[in-house]
């Protein structure tokens, strides 16, 4: 049986791109895209990382221990899944970039794909990333 670990992130909002929503308006869809999940509405995610397990867990052991970063990215062993959000962003990223001078090749892809999705996040705080432990 092979283990591996899934970064899915958001794909597709529910809002009409073709109208400008005013900047006051755009926490009220965002308040409505939250509730919507009792209305129905889904979100799409979409695997954009995909790492090995043994691999990933040589990944994160890289991040300083005892941070909040390493704690969040070992909450997938702990729990099974995390999300990444809004809230995440700046931690996450200062720990990933910090870590890449002491990663392998690899590793410093992976890093940069991260630093990117969290840039997304950044640029679009109703992004998030859904990271999964996945069995085959």
């Amino acid at each position: 049986m092979s283990e591996k670990v899934v970064f899915s992130q958001l794909s597709r909002k529910f809002i009409d791109e073709n109208d400008a929503t005013p900047a006051e308006a755009q926490q009220v869809v965002y308040y409505s895209l939250a509730i919507g999940h009792h209305l129905g509405v889904i979100d799409c995610l979409e695997a954009a990382l995909t790492c090995p397990w043994d691999e990933y867990l040589a990944w994160i052991a890289i991040l300083e221990a005892g941070s909040d970063a390493r704690r969040k990215m070992e909450g997938v062993p702990k729990y099974g899944e995390i999300v990444i959000d809004f809230n995440h962003v700046q931690m996450l990223a200062r720990a990933f970039d910090e870590a890449r001078a002491a990663q392998t090749p690899q590793q410093q892809e992976w890093s940069k794909l991260m630093l990117s999705m969290l840039h997304d996040i950044h640029q679009e705080s109703a992004i998030y990333l859904m990271v999964r432990r996945l069995r085959d």
